[in-house]
């Protein structure tokens, strides 16, 4: 694909999104109905490659940096919730690509109408044969799946032994099968109160052979194959933006549709709207609400990806601040979009309204894993119980900071044990002292040592020197 026009070339996807704003408003009620994003909609979503926001560039994606896509999703979940929601997991089902070999990734994206959908792990497992897999099971919530034409199932893997297949730090791994469409059967099941034109319905798959270069695993970011900074960016990471886009997105239409109706209501006894000080107040201050809210998740975007390296992830500290800032952000929203409803009284209640469906939209976003209350708690103990970590780079016998690392010029390394790339010969010739971190005991205090001689040979000897 390194013939296709570079997306600099392109109009920015923000823009592509307010082009289409009218065709989404038409085609609203629609969506809701028939639970299906209906044509020349869809063919205008792809044409406008919106789905391909976080898609590597060497596949033909358009590698955007995370602010642009969170405006973006932003601007559509203005018109339509669902759409925003779609486009939202559309694209971050494309951050599998990195993971995949590049041949495959090719093949799967050399359709410009591609979309994966998947439902989230669960129990189901996949049994390892000669070349691949075999899958049976059953996943739910995969939004999109009527759009789709690439199926995913997250699932662990049973060895022909019985034994279960164990990541690297010996739990069970949860590996990432991709298959066409065609080989699932999609169940309705996505009879909910909002978000309903996302189509978030059931699949099954039965017995079905997926070859192992179609697989993966999100897990581990060593094995990752396309650098750069949006790719240091953990896959949840990125799935918070999306949804904190489609919250923002949501609530500002609800603000904006109150702001419109309080010049022109007038309830009885009360008065016109715009006229109370109690409005004019809460009007002024559910917008500086939404407005600081997007500003701190922009701003911390911004800082994260400006630090990024090519290779390694971003580090703990770093992934808690994407978290609280997407956290709050979607806090914020639901707490502005419930005032809005409120406030504006009967009007809000009527079906086709332009309160009632988004309010429904966003509360059903309010009850997604990305929006728990427990994120604020989690980010509260990495605040006052880790202390932040420090990482170490040596060449020639002097240690560097890994923040003075983070220079494109000299990304050729990883700083934790557990990241270290499976292709030893990028820290062949170096040093490395760092601070260990492992999925499962984030603070672990201990720092090792790498000898680069034993890294050349293919092993790892890893001598604690300090706690």
């Amino acid at each position: 694909m390194d013939d296709l026009p570079r997306p600099d070339a392109w109009p920015n996807p923000l823009q592509r999104a307010r082009d289409l704003s009218g065709q989404l408003a038409a085609a609203a009620d629609e969506i809701e109905r028939t639970q299906r994003i209906p044509e020349p909609l869809l063919s205008a979503i792809h044409d406008a490659r919106l789905p391909r926001m976080l898609l590597p560039r060497t596949y033909g994606g358009d590698e955007v940096d995370p602010w642009t896509y969170l405006y973006t999703i932003e601007e559509i979940a203005r018109h339509d919730g669902s759409v925003g929601w779609n486009l939202f997991v559309a694209n971050s089902s494309a951050l599998i690509a990195p993971f995949l070999p590049p041949d495959v990734a090719r093949t799967i994206y050399s359709d410009p109408r591609t979309i994966i959908a998947w439902g989230p792990p669960n129990p189901c497992r996949a049994t390892a044969v000669e070349g691949g897999y075999i899958v049976k099971g059953r996943w739910d919530f995969a939004s999109g799946c009527r759009q789709a034409n690439w199926m995913g199932a997250h699932c662990q893997v049973t060895e022909p032994d019985g034994s279960l297949r164990l990541n690297r730090w010996g739990r069970p791994t949860i590996r990432t099968l991709l298959f066409p469409v065609a080989q699932a059967n999609l169940i309705h099941t996505w009879d909910v109160i909002g978000l309903r034109g996302t189509a978030s319905d059931s699949y099954t798959v039965d017995d079905v052979f997926v070859p192992e270069a179609f697989s993966s695993t999100r897990e581990d970011p060593s094995l990752r194959l396309v650098r750069g900074p949006l790719y240091a960016f953990t896959m949840h990471g990125l799935y918070a933006v999306g949804v904190a886009g489609v919250a923002m997105g949501l609530a500002r239409a609800m603000h904006e549709a109150f702001v419109t109706l309080a010049k022109e209501k007038a309830p009885r006894y009360v008065g016109r709207l715009a006229d109370s000080a109690t409005i004019q107040d809460k009007v002024a201050r559910t917008r500086a609400e939404l407005d600081a809210a997007r500003a701190y998740l922009v701003e911390t975007l911004r800082d994260i990806y400006a630090q990024a390296d090519d290779i390694a992830p971003i580090d703990t500290p770093e992934r808690a601040r994407v978290r609280l800032a997407c956290a709050h952000a979607i806090a914020t929203s639901e707490s502005v979009a419930d005032w809005c409803y409120k406030a504006a009284g009967t009007t809000a209640i009527f079906l086709g309204s332009a309160f009632e469906r988004r309010w429904r939209d966003l509360h059903t976003v309010s009850q997604q894993i990305q929006s728990r209350a427990q994120h604020f708690e989690q980010v509260g103990q990495n605040l006052l119980v880790s202390a932040q970590p420090v990482f170490f780079y040596g060449r020639g016998g002097r240690a560097t900071s890994v923040a003075r690392l983070r220079s494109k010029s000299r990304a050729t390394g990883v700083a934790r044990p557990d990241l270290l790339p499976q292709r030893p010969q990028h820290l062949a010739d170096e040093r490395v002292l760092v601070r260990r971190v492992e999925p499962a005991h984030h603070g672990d205090d201990i720092v090792l040592a790498v000898d680069p001689g034993h890294v050349a040979a293919g092993t790892r000897a890893c001598q604690s020197v300090s706690r």
